[in-house]
């Protein structure tokens, strides 16, 4: 039983699929190296993932301020809720959605 804790107060929800961002976490904590494209698709492949699925949740921790992702030059490129909405609107993220994403995802905690 936990005491202390008010039935009125809201319990914060994380927006992203917290497994997900865990074993993304993980992959980072044991390569050290931003996460790629491909390491997303091997990561989806090697725990059957739908690929879709792991990459939306990389964007949402960008778009919370969770991680960040930076470009293949190093440059910081910023993720928000348009480039989200305009890869998402026609569905399931595909290859091809993902053309110039040449760089990785790290967490900024």
């Amino acid at each position: 039983m936990v005491t202390g804790v008010s039935k009125d107060q809201p319990i914060p929800v994380p927006k992203w699929d917290v497994a997900l961002a865990a074993l993304m976490r993980e992959e980072y904590q044991k390569t050290g190296n931003a996460l790629k494209v491909d390491d997303l698709r091997r990561l989806a492949t090697e725990y059957a993932i739908r690929f879709d699925d792991i990459v939306v949740t990389a964007f949402e921790l960008c778009l919370y301020d969770e991680w960040q992702y930076h470009a293949a030059n190093g440059t910081l490129r910023e993720m928000n809720r348009e480039i989200f909405e305009e890869l998402t609107s026609a569905g399931r993220l595909k290859d091809r959605d993902l053309v110039g994403f040449d760089g990785g995802w790290s967490p900024l905690k």
